[in-house]
């Protein structure tokens, strides 16, 4: 395996570390974790034993990922972010047996400081705004933000805020991906949404239409 440690980073005997990983500076990754390929830990990151990062996964500073964290490709933990792995912590009651797992969506994104209560998952894609305190399960594509954390819109995959049309339809004004609502659940044109993807070629013909 090709991966980066910087020196005064520490990486325990029983890891996985995926090609193209770097871990920087006073960072430790404990027995049992597993990272993937091309991962960034940034500085002062603890990676607990069996914890999982995808690929792609990027870690900013200060960040604690206790056991029972999974995280799939691509995504993002922003900086001093906090994950739980016990609801009802006490110092002198042994609780190792009842750590809650939480799982977050592929290239899903967790802001600065934000607090993630343990037992929540977080969907695919998902925003969590600076500061939130997530106190529930975060449905894909939903942006929250908050104490306690409520969902305010959605966002695309490449975060930027979706605004929906009477035929709940909406367009990322990055990428031009074409997003819909089903049943309080969003559906893109890369997927096997019919309606949306009928949409995306109607919008395509009208287009060329246009054009000539």
């Amino acid at each position: 395996m090709e991966y980066y440690v910087h020196p005064p980073a520490i990486v325990d005997d029983g890891c996985e570390i995926g090609n193209g990983t770097k871990i920087w500076h006073f960072s430790h990754i404990m027995t049992g974790a597993k990272l993937g390929e091309r991962c960034n830990i940034g500085q002062n990151v603890v990676v607990s034993p069996e914890v999982i990062l995808g690929n792609n996964v990027k870690v900013q500073n200060n960040v604690s990922l206790y056991t029972g964290v999974i995280c799939a490709d691509d995504v993002f933990l922003g900086p001093s972010c906090v994950f739980t792995n016990v609801i009802n912590p006490r110092s002198a009651v042994n609780r190792r047996d009842q750590y809650q797992k939480t799982i977050v969506g592929k290239g899903a994104s967790v802001g600065a400081n934000a607090t993630i209560v343990c037992g929540h998952n977080i969907g695919k894609f998902a925003f969590i705004g600076a500061g939130a305190v997530v106190t529930k399960t975060v449905l894909p594509y939903a942006l929250v933000v908050g104490n306690p954390a409520k969902q305010i819109g959605w966002v695309s995959e490449y975060g930027k805020r979706l605004v929906f049309n009477q035929e709940n339809i909406a367009v990322c004004d990055e990428s031009g991906q074409v997003y819909q609502i089903l049943d309080n659940q969003i559906e893109s044109s890369n997927g096997k949404n019919k309606i949306c993807c009928s949409w995306v070629r109607a919008h395509r013909q009208t287009s060329c239409r246009n054009d000539t």
